[in-house]
């Protein structure tokens, strides 16, 4: 039995809705204004520009004259940046209880070796040259007694992330002379040939008179055995390796690393601005690029949208040739944030259209007198992405009482750990001067994180940082029909630092 107070909001809400001609969503109404449709098929991947700056960078180094043995490996660097060549250092991602140890192309699961090609020069008027190739990490000296391979390829065991050794005598070096050693062992963390023996010497290192300094008995060693790297943390494998990079939708850009790292790539997705229409990076696929025979530079492409395999179809332009091809998602701890866990297919209809309170995954409820005040609908058109997404108000327009939607089981959270909170809404179902009105609160273990008042407003993605407690509870708190708040896309990630 209605109250003549409720008569009368029911009553003044349906005038309302009746003025601005406004069908309420539970009656698949159609907005009153026009959305601009989120464009995910617009943005694929740039294999073009990939391709090209691939053909102008040059990550190819060696161990130099001047510089002392057994340096400390270098920061992964960025060499090129959406198709401008840069030269920047990336931090690994760390968090508690993770360690910052770089995961590089490939790691052996055992100590053997095999030979790749063998040294030549021995005599005064015969040369060789040391390899000048990508993924340079160190270098050693090993004993001048004799041409120490043992040495060398235990040096690289005792590398992270070597699975080559290029060993090879320089002469007329001053430096290496004081060291009493002119057998260097250089180390790589990907396999090269004989055609990248681009290092003669040549250099005037010892004051004139002195002779230039030379390369001879320069021989490379690549290990037998490879394992894929660690998976980032705060990701998971989605596929790999294979001969094909992504192209796929959801595209960010994407960045050369002068080293097969992918927790670097990981880094570079995590602190990647968000997109205007599709929010945080969520997705990224790394991969190898060999140009000629030969490994030039390592891709990190970044997207919006989690991809798979099925997209893995770019082989390779030219002579660049795609390997070591690899996806990695952003692990979401929100179960189902976009709602597709919720559908239904009524008969006679080819578009899905149905609502409901709660299903397995999300719940809505509506304070004492309310009617449907949150909800989850499976109805493409009202959609950020896929065909499901939640609504704050009265689906059926019959009070204009504000809702709450939670998810229905606790996050599982690292207490203490802090992550990225991200979510779209929408507030223009009902027309600018409906939606004049319309506001909600971000609620995070019964505390407002923010309080949001859009008004009207097309699809925009929204970011927050919040500290776990661990099992802890998300609810978003708002609309007030005609003013309704439409939800998607909801995701936790782990705020690596």
């Amino acid at each position: 039995m209605f109250s003549p107070t409720r008569l009368l909001v029911f009553a003044g809400l349906a005038v309302s809705l009746a003025e601005c001609a406004i069908v309420a969503p539970a009656y698949q109404g159609v907005p009153a204004t026009t959305s601009d449709a989120a464009d995910f098929n617009g943005t694929t991947t740039d294999a073009s520009s990939i391709a090209s700056t691939a053909q102008q960078v040059d990550q190819k180094s060696g161990a130099a004259s001047d510089a002392p043995p057994d340096l400390p490996v270098a920061a992964t660097t960025v060499t090129a940046l959406d198709g401008t060549l840069v030269n920047a250092s990336v931090s690994s991602t760390t968090r508690r209880g993770l360690t910052n140890v770089p995961s590089h192309l490939t790691r052996r699961n055992n100590s053997n070796y095999e030979l790749v090609f063998w040294g030549t020069g021995t005599g005064p008027n015969d040369r060789d040259a040391s390899i000048e190739g990508t993924a340079y990490l160190t270098y050693t000296l090993v004993s001048n007694d004799t041409y120490n391979i043992d040495d060398c390829l235990a040096k690289c065991d005792s590398v992270d992330g070597c699975v080559f050794a290029n060993l090879y005598y320089e002469y007329n070096n001053p430096g290496l002379d004081a060291l009493f050693s002119n057998l260097k062992c250089a180390l790589y963390g990907d396999v090269h040939d004989a055609s990248e023996k681009t290092n003669f010497g040549g250099q005037q290192l010892y004051p004139a008179p002195g002779g230039l300094d030379y390369i001879q008995q320069s021989s490379g060693w690549a290990a037998k055995s490879l394992v894929d790297p660690a998976t980032p943390a705060g990701y998971d494998l989605v596929f790999g390796p294979t001969g094909g990079a992504n192209n796929a939708p959801g595209y960010m850009g994407f960045a050369f690393l002068d080293k097969y790292d992918v927790n670097a790539c990981a880094t570079l997705c995590n602190q990647r601005g968000a997109d205007g229409v599709g929010g945080a990076c969520q997705y990224f696929n790394i991969w190898r690029a060999v140009v000629n025979g030969n490994p030039t530079t390592y891709t990190c492409s970044m997207y919006y949208i989690v991809a798979d395999e099925s997209s893995a179809v770019n082989f390779g332009q030219g002579d660049l040739v795609v390997t070591e091809s690899r996806g990695y998602k952003r692990q979401n701890v929100v179960v189902d944030g976009g709602f597709e866990g919720y559908t239904c297919t009524p008969p006679g209809q080819e578009v899905p259209f149905c609502f409901t309170e709660g299903y397995a995954n999300w719940q809505g409820t509506s304070p004492a007198g309310g009617n449907f005040d949150a909800s989850i609908f499976n109805y493409q058109p009202y959609a950020h992405s896929g065909s499901a997404v939640a609504l704050l108000g009265s689906a059926f327009g019959t009070d204009q009482l504000p809702g709450t939607l939670a998810p229905t089981q606790s996050l599982s959270t690292q207490a203490g750990a802090s992550y990225t909170l991200q979510f779209f809404h929408s507030s223009f179902y009902s027309g600018q001067q409906s939606e004049a009105n319309a506001s909600m609160k971000v609620i995070w273990n019964g505390q407002t994180v923010a309080t949001l008042n859009p008004g009207f407003a097309q699809w925009t993605p929204h970011q927050f940082t919040v500290t776990a407690q661990g099992n802890d509870k998300l609810q978003f708190t708002g609309g007030s029909a005609p003013a309704y708040i439409f939800i998607d896309d909801v995701s936790l990630f782990p705020l690596l630092e």
